[in-house]
């Protein structure tokens, strides 16, 4: 289960990454097709929420332990 978890916050990861360079393609060169950068920022935006509300939700569970000494 933990490792599960963890393998589907590092997923969120990567996809919110991906909509992050679409968005910058888009950005980059001359929009040709009905596609429009706000779609990929909002998703950016809902995978980033979402991972928080995962691992806030995986700390209050019990599922994930925060390092209790960084050192």
């Amino acid at each position: 289960m933990d490792t599960l978890f963890k393998i589907l916050i590092v997923v969120l990861l990567i996809t919110m990454i991906y909509n992050l360079v679409r968005a910058m393609r888009l950005m980059v060169k001359k929009p040709q097709g009905q596609e429009k950068m706000s779609k990929f920022i909002g998703r950016r935006v809902v995978f980033s929420a979402l991972i928080i509300a995962l691992i806030l939700l995986g700390l209050a569970t019990g599922i994930i332990t925060p390092n209790p000494r960084p050192f």
